[in-house]
């Protein structure tokens, strides 16, 4: 029998400068539509997307990681289409994402986001809401000004997943006043609240793109499995990330009692440990003054999450997460090139420090 032929290659992908042409193309479109808000929240949405500073004076402040306009601009690739056919999808998943963090600052009681202060700490909780309510409407309508059958069908997806990531805010905040929550329910709280926005990132601009019902269903297959492993990525770096890569506090998801991935798997470990931490949470959920714990009884928290294995089984979920979104590539019909860069993506989220 002749010898199985061996699989191409995979080509070396520059993924800053995949991240940086999906900026690139959004960010145009993305300050245009901003403009079309009402004084002041024009103002304030500038300043949360780090255009401007506190005082309104031109910054160039650090705007994320811009995963998902990246993938929206490269799914539209996936028909043969430019990748500017993504641009509309990729704004409005953006404009979706920030109205969401925006949102969450403020009920999460968050003071700093990319290195600065957040805008309700700058504007006031009031401009928060309503600059997140206007970006979320401008979403749809960037999207439906386009007129067209595929713009239907990707403001329906979008739609859907914005209403999963409220689910999601909704369960994260619940499990907040919870002592315990299983392994499944926090990834089910986590696949709504970021994987199903990645999902719709992936596959928007093939949508656009005319790309179909089941093309579009496999890359969100893709996307919504990478943002599982790009959330374990955060619920690892909310607890021992470096304050001065991610913009956050020391400990900032053990400061908010959140029931992250680390946390609930250690948890449900079992071992002296565990049950230690168990009884430190259950005490803390009734304290009043939590927000006065020094570093060392965070330190410490931490330290017997460590024990009890929940750092590992994250970074271990997160690389599981990530294999089966590259697996799902393998059903859908695209250039070489292309699917390369989604997998050159996919290894970024799981090796980020930011």
């Amino acid at each position: 029998m002749p010898p199985a032929p061996k699989a191409a290659p995979r080509t070396t992908v520059d993924v800053t400068a995949l991240l940086e042409r999906g900026r690139t193309l959004a960010t145009p479109v993305l300050r245009a539509a901003v403009d079309r808000l009402a004084p002041p929240m024009d103002t304030v949405a500038a300043y949360h997307f780090g255009w401007i500073d506190a005082q309104g004076r031109p910054a160039d402040g650090d705007g994320g990681k811009a995963v998902r306009p990246a993938l929206a601009v490269l799914s539209a690739e996936v028909t043969g289409a430019a990748p500017e056919v993504g641009v509309p999808g990729a704004v409005a998943v953006e404009l979706v994402h920030n109205f969401s963090l925006l949102h969450d600052d403020l009920m999460d009681g968050d003071e700093q986001r990319r290195h600065r202060d957040t805008v309700w700490k700058v504007h006031g909780p009031a401009q928060a809401i309503l600059v997140g309510d206007a970006l979320f409407a401008l979403a749809n309508e960037i999207l439906l000004e386009l007129g067209t059958v595929e713009a239907g069908r990707a403001t329906r997806r979008l739609t859907k997943a914005s209403r999963s990531l409220i689910d999601g805010q909704a369960q994260d905040i619940s499990y907040e006043h919870r002592d315990r929550v299983s392994v499944e329910e926090c990834l089910e709280m986590e696949g709504n609240k970021t994987g199903a926005l990645i999902a719709t990132a992936s596959s928007i601009g093939a949508v656009l793109g005319g790309a179909d019902e089941r093309t579009a269903d496999l890359l969100e297959k893709y996307g919504y499995h990478l943002g599982l492993a790009f959330q374990a990525v955060d619920d690892l770096l909310g607890i021992w990330g470096d304050p001065d890569s991610t913009g956050k506090q020391t400990w900032s998801d053990l400061r908010q009692r959140k029931k992250s991935l680390p946390v609930v798997a250690a948890l449900a470990a079992g071992g002296p440990a565990s049950e230690r931490l168990g009884e430190i949470l259950a005490a803390d959920a009734k304290t009043s003054d939590f927000a006065n714990f020094s570093e060392e009884e965070f330190a410490a928290r931490a330290a017997l999450i460590e024990e009890a294995g929940g750092r590992e089984w994250t970074a271990d979920e997160a690389r599981r997460q990530h294999t089966i979104a590259i697996e799902a590539l393998d059903s859908v019909d695209m250039p070489d090139r292309v699917r390369d860069r989604f997998t050159a993506l996919a290894d970024f989220v799981v090796v980020r420090k930011r």
